[in-house]
């Protein structure tokens, strides 16, 4: 019997920043890369255990968490149990405006595509070069730029990659991302891998949890833990539970292996104060170091 070589599911079509991200993240000698059409079809087919990886995007420098990952994080412990985050990787996106060769110029743009997160992370040139344009969601910056590449008037927000894979294709502008050191940071999950903790790099854990928003300082005495036990948080966002109103779910994420003792030990202090804790996994700290301006 042939063995099939490890699998890593992405946002598709290729040449999406998601497959450029899931390319850094893994060999591509020893895995095949197959792309999905949504981020709920990348945690389904790793459950599922039709991928073995699978690299989903969690947030952006610019323009803050997705929360479309966020929401599946949300149903780990009903819809996808088996799921946990095994890594990190980050990309420099640079963002460009695509259109069919047939589109001469800028100002005859009448539509414009693209992932809802590309469209925050170009704000600044939107509003100054497209203001009132309208602006049409779609599943990924690839999608976007194979839909402009057949209709006559309309653009893309994508990689240029993408036109350089696409003779249908033309680069009307580069580099339209709000801010030139524009970085999004891709999560790698897996249903079958746990990561063990790195004696060297350092680690990172992601954990979600609710409070009982009817306890005054619920949330403040869950966060106290951290501190008491030297844990720095580096993330912490929310969203809402979906089981009542005005209920939410936190995710935190702290520097910090769940293995190990001083984890463990502040995880059991941690549940006095919180309800349907869970961690979501822990994975090498691979965050680029930022140097200091002078």
């Amino acid at each position: 019997m042939t063995l099939q070589p490890p699998s890593v599911g992405y946002l598709g079509p290729p040449c999406s920043y998601s497959h450029q991200a899931a390319l850094e993240a893994f060999d591509a000698d020893t895995h095949c890369f197959v792309p999905q059409t949504t981020i709920a079809d990348i945690f389904s087919a790793v459950e599922s255990g039709s991928v073995t990886h699978g690299v989903v995007p969690f947030e952006n420098s610019t323009n803050g968490s997705v929360v479309f990952t966020l929401d599946l994080f949300r149903a780990c412990a009903s819809t996808y149990p088996s799921l946990a985050v095994t890594g990190e990787t980050y990309l420099t996106v640079h963002h460009s405006l695509l259109s069919s060769v047939s589109t001469s110029e800028i100002k005859d743009v009448k539509r414009i595509y693209s992932h809802p997160q590309a469209f925050g992370q170009c704000e600044l040139w939107l509003n100054s070069m497209l203001k009132g344009v309208e602006r049409v969601d779609v599943s990924s910056t690839s999608r976007a730029a194979q839909i402009a590449a057949s209709e006559p008037g309309a653009a893309a927000i994508a990689s240029a990659l993408a036109a350089e894979q696409n003779l249908e294709l033309r680069v009307m502008a580069r580099n339209i991302e709000d801010t030139p050191d524009n970085t999004t940071r891709f999560f790698v999950i897996s249903a079958t891998e746990r990561s063990t903790e790195s004696r060297e790099g350092g680690d990172k854990t992601l954990l979600s949890f609710t409070v009982d928003h009817a306890q005054p300082g619920a949330l403040c005495d869950s966060l106290q833990v951290f501190k008491d036990f030297g844990l720095n948080l580096t993330n912490i966002c929310s969203r809402p539970s979906r089981k009542r109103h005005w209920n939410y779910i936190f995710f935190v994420e702290f520097e910090g292996h769940a293995d190990t003792e001083n984890v463990q030990a502040a995880l059991k202090a941690l549940g006095r104060f919180t309800a349907d804790m869970r961690v979501l996994g822990s994975y090498v700290n691979k965050q680029p170091k930022i140097r200091a301006e002078i």
